[in-house]
């Protein structure tokens, strides 16, 4: 997707890297405009959002948890366990092809619009930056400064800010990982007595504090696997942050704007070369080359170079949301038989999902027989033994649990109780006896039906099997 060009160094290494290897550090500057005004309210509505999500409960349950060690996860509060790992798995398989669905047809605009990366890094602490190192130029010049008093404050103050907000985003990915309650718990019983989770929240603080005080674009440009998707996602109908190098180039090619001269006489393109959507660009890249893999569809370019282009009476959207089919063939957008195809996969899933999700129990019974125990005779019975484990999902407790035999006629005996407490969120364990009488029985195989019951509230039907004597 790139227009003719003479100079290709730009693909020989990424912006963020110099001549002599080593790290080129960025100064954009601070962007301003139509989109990014919609950026920020989106952005802070995320931001609300990302740091409430723990904290909210529908019906007991988190509304966001990713519960990695115990295998726990509530996903929109609704709770997934260990037993429910495929509807994880495919609530996961769902936003994959979603996201290659909307990366077909709109680019990397998740990057730019979305990510939690980008959110902190522009949103957050790039405005600290702004609020006290000052703009580009002022950065730039900070930067070169020696280290006298006014850069040390700037310096400190910054770093501390930053800490501060990192050690805060720990504690929410804390909240995400081990629930909001066991954290509050954590807080108001103190780091002392669970200096093992201190120390893996300094551990977390110190990563984000890397990441956005160091390694910044570098995620983005480096370490984030989904901007290499683009190479096999995108297409020449794909709609992104793109130069209109048609209109910008024309016969004569770009040049710097003289306000004595008609542009349309001369054949000259109507980029005038300012170079300012380098400039406010936070990874660095010159979107004239084309689509690039560190361009993460911010927008930053457009709003500025719209500006530009109002200042000296150029009709705006020289860079702008559309399509390499669009610049080069005046095509408008089309949703493509590839879109139809991830549309359709996508809706499917959705559709599988959604039939498991009602089809979910709220009570999960498991009935096996003990390994190694055959059958027992007791009097004109035969009887076999099991273990049993019974998952109640729901923030009800489950105080009057019992099993009924449905098929074939038997009793069921309970050992050490005659009833199971199942508390809410919890698992119960135990062990039964089954006895049936041998003329119900099939063979030395029978399948048997059991119900499980909590007072006079059916909660869960089960099967299992039953071991009996062979019959000739």
């Amino acid at each position: 997707m790139n227009q003719p060009n003479q100079n290709e160094s730009f693909r020989d290494s990424i912006a963020t890297i110099n001549k002599q290897g080593k790290r080129a550090w960025l100064f954009p500057k601070k962007p301003k405009g139509y989109f990014y005004d919609k950026r920020k309210m989106l952005s802070y509505a995320l931001l609300v959002f990302l740091l409430a999500a723990p904290f909210i409960k529908i019906n007991g349950n988190q509304f966001l948890m990713f519960n990695v060690l115990e295998r726990r996860f509530n996903i929109f509060s609704f709770p997934f366990w260990p037993q429910d790992f495929h509807l994880f798995v495919i609530s996961m398989i769902v936003g994959i092809v979603g996201l290659a669905l909307f990366t077909v047809a709109f680019g990397r605009i998740f990057c730019g619009w979305l990510c939690p990366q980008t959110i902190f890094m522009e949103m957050v602490f790039r405005r600290i930056e702004y609020w006290i190192d000052g703009d580009r130029g002022a950065q730039m010049r900070l930067d070169k400064q020696a280290w006298n008093a006014e850069k040390w404050r700037k310096r400190l103050t910054k770093w501390f800010l930053f800490f501060v907000i990192s050690f805060v985003i720990a504690n929410v990915f804390t909240a995400y990982l081990v629930s909001s309650d066991q954290l509050i718990r954590m807080i108001t019983e103190g780091p002392i007595q669970h200096s093992g989770t201190f120390v893996a929240l300094l551990i977390f603080t110190a990563v984000f504090y890397f990441i956005f005080a160091w390694f910044r674009e570098q995620v983005c440009i480096i370490a984030c696997p989904y901007g290499r998707l683009q190479g096999v996602l995108l297409d020449n109908k794909s709609i992104v942050v793109a130069y209109d190098y048609v209109r910008g180039e024309k016969e004569a090619g770009r040049a710097k704007f003289d306000k004595r001269e008609d542009r349309s006489t001369t054949g000259k393109g109507d980029c005038i070369d300012c170079k300012q959507c380098v400039h406010v660009c936070p990874t660095g890249i010159d979107i004239r080359n084309g689509t690039q893999l560190e361009c993460v569809n911010c927008t930053a370019c457009i709003d500025e170079c719209d500006t530009i282009m109002e200042s000296v009476g150029l009709p705006k959207g020289l860079i702008r949301y559309t399509s390499e089919e669009e610049i080069a063939k005046k095509k408008p957008f089309e949703f493509t038989l590839r879109m139809k195809g991830y549309a359709a996969v996508l809706t499917i899933l959705i559709g599988v999902l959604i039939g498991m999700l009602f089809l979910r129990t709220q009570v999960e019974a498991t009935v096996l027989r003990l390994p190694g125990q055959l059958f027992e005779h007791k009097g004109d019975m035969i009887s076999n033994v099991y273990t049993y484990k019974i998952l109640n999902k729901t923030n009800v407790d489950y105080n009057e649990v019992t099993f009924q035999l449905v098929a074939p006629k038997g009793k069921i005996i309970l050992v050490g109780k005659n009833k199971i407490q199942v508390p809410a969120q919890k698992l119960a364990k135990g062990t039964l006896f089954v006895e049936v009488h041998p003329k119900f029985l099939e063979g030395d195989k029978t399948k048997i039906w059991l119900e499980v019951w909590n007072g006079d509230q059916k909660i869960e039907t089960t099967t299992t099997n039953f071991m009996g004597p062979r019959s000739f």
